[in-house]
Order: C-alpha cells, then sequence, then structure tokens
C-alpha cells in the first residue's frame, strides 16, 4: 500500500465523536478521528514498514502519524530520525505514545531519553521520561544503572512541581512505574512518592488535574503488580 491509500483508509475510519475526543485532548486539523483498535487490522496487512511510516508521519495528520508509530521500524530509525518525530510532535499524545514508544524499542533509547529530559522543553521532556517508564515495563532491571535512576527519583522529588504540565504527567507517570516496575529502587521510589504529595496539573486552560502516584502504586501493590512487565511495547 503506499501513502495515498493509507490515507483513504484511515479516513474511512474516523469517527466524529472520536475525532472530537483528539481534539479537545490537544490535537488540531487535519485529524480524522480513527479509534487506535479499528487501527489494527490495516497494521496487520501492512506490519513493519518505515518508508511508508516515515511519509505518514510527515503528513501532519494526527491519525496518519499515530499509525506511522504502529508499522515504524524502530530498529531502522536513527537518532537524527527521531528528533525529526519529536520536533514534529506537537502534543503529548504524538510525543509520549507514539515517539517515546517507538523509541523505547531500540539501543539508542536511554541516550535519546536522557538528552531529551535534560532539553527544557515541555515536550522532549516529557517523552524523555515517558520512554523511560515504557522502559521499564519491558526490559529487564540489569539493564539499567541504578545509580542513574536514582539521581532520576532525587530529580522527581526536586523539580516536579515546577515544570511544565505535560513534564509533570509523565515524571508523575516515570514515579509509579519505578515503584511498581523497577524492584531495585521500588522502596525509594514509594518515599519519594509519598514525599511529593499531589501535584497540580492544568488541563484544558483552567480546570485543575490531581496527580497522585503514592495512592496510585499503594492501589496496584495491593493488586499483586508489584515487578509487572510486559511483553512488547507496542500493543
Amino acid at each position: 500500500m503506499n501513502v495515498e491509500m493509507v490515507m483513504q483508509e484511515l479516513e474511512a475510519l474516523g469517527k466524529e465523536r472520536t475525532k472530537n475526543i483528539y481534539i479537545r485532548n490537544g490535537a488540531h486539523e487535519p485529524v480524522f478521528g480513527v479509534a487506535t483498535g479499528a487501527m489494527k487490522p490495516l497494521a496487520k496487512k501492512i506490519k513493519k514498514n518505515q518508508e511508508l511510516a516515515e511519509q505518514l508521519y510527515a503528513t501532519g495528520n494526527y491519525d496518519a502519524m499515530y499509525f506511522a508509530g504502529v508499522i515504524a521500524d524502530p530498529l531502522a530509525m536513527t537518532e537524527a530520525d527521531f528528533e525529526r518525530w519529536i520536533n514534529g510532535a506537537y502534543f503529548f499524545m504524538l510525543s509520549d505514545y507514539v515517539v517515546a514508544v517507538t523509541l523505547a524499542e531500540t539501543e539508542i533509547a536511554q541516550a535519546v531519553a536522557d538528552k531529551w529530559i535534560a532539553s527544557s522543553e515541555e515536550l522532549k521532556m516529557s517523552a524523555g521520561w515517558s520512554c523511560y517508564c515504557w522502559l521499564f515495563g519491558n526490559r529487564k532491571d540489569t539493564e539499567f544503572d541504578i545509580s542513574k535512576v536514582s539521581l532520576m527519583l532525587d530529580e522527581v522529588k526536586n523539580t516536579i512541581h515546577d515544570v511544565p504540565d505535560r513534564t509533570k504527567s509523565a515524571m508523575n507517570n516515570f514515579l509509579y512505574t519505578a515503584a511498581i516496575s523497577y524492584l531495585p529502587l521500588h522502596e525509594k521510589a514509594v518515599e519519594t512518592a509519598k514525599a511529593i504529595g499531589p501535584v497540580e496539573m492544568k488541563k484544558d486552560g483552567n480546570k485543575v488535574t490531581i496527580l497522585h502516584a503514592y495512592e496510585n502504586i499503594q492501589k496496584d501493590l495491593e493488586r499483586g503488580r508489584l515487578g509487572f512487565k510486559r511483553k512488547y511495547v507496542r500493543c
């Protein structure tokens, strides 16, 4: 299939209700409103196709950009490719759930994520912290430097209340995922979450959402999810 054929397929799958939900969360035109589950049959037909993924991502259409992440071949992507993708990611669903997820399947994931975390740019920082969430939930604990992760927990503790809102959300998720899926620093992550307490994040202009990693950690510990790892990063 070529890019024009895929765009026609995606447009046919679009729903106005889904489109409105995406727009409320930060997407802007062009967008069709395709539910992620509705993309699966098309993804199975195409499988991995990096050339097509690049063409779709370059359209600027939200659904096409999301689908690009589904069919991308992460191992064929360079750091420059990921920089181009993150620069095109204009809201968190792209930065955290397309770019960060795709990056998490590469060997350069931690190195690139570290650069983004240090960038002082909201969505790059968000993608960097989110990438570690995907990594913790999939990779063996031995693949991480415990002293480095410990310093990252310190950074979250010292800065989460002052960083941009999307970065707050990603840091909060990092804290939760470290506590549940990275056993070497489980106790420190729990203690850090308890010390931080509730975190205020603004959504939709003035609406305030309260993030509380400690409460979420306790709920999942009660469910017996300590040590949870998923088989695949991308479903």
